[in-house]
């Protein structure tokens, strides 16, 4: 039967996958971390200190990270296409 879970796990993850979450993650954290320190411009309290600012930089640096992952699955989709994920290009 086709409705049946296979006994042994299927794996889905594409090439980059992995990269791509990655980036996410630390996009997010990025993103929260420029928040929390934009805050006290509003707030009108006292500025965090300079290593604050430095995890707002890991919104810049997932994103990259993202992109990678991105362009590492469109070259894998790339070479299944051409024939096979071993295949040299051929010769024109």
């Amino acid at each position: 039967m086709h409705s049946e879970t296979p006994a042994v796990p299927v794996d889905d993850s594409a090439p980059g996958d992995g990269l791509v979450k990655a980036g996410g993650i630390l996009f997010v954290i990025g993103a929260v971390a420029t928040l929390v320190t934009v805050a006290p411009l509003f707030l009108g309290t006292d500025p965090f200190p300079t290593v604050a600012y430095t995890v707002s930089m890991l919104m810049g640096v997932g994103f990259f990270v993202a992109a990678a992952g991105v362009m590492r699955s469109i070259a894998a989709q790339r070479r299944q296409a051409r024939g096979g994920a071993g295949a040299s290009p051929q010769a024109r």
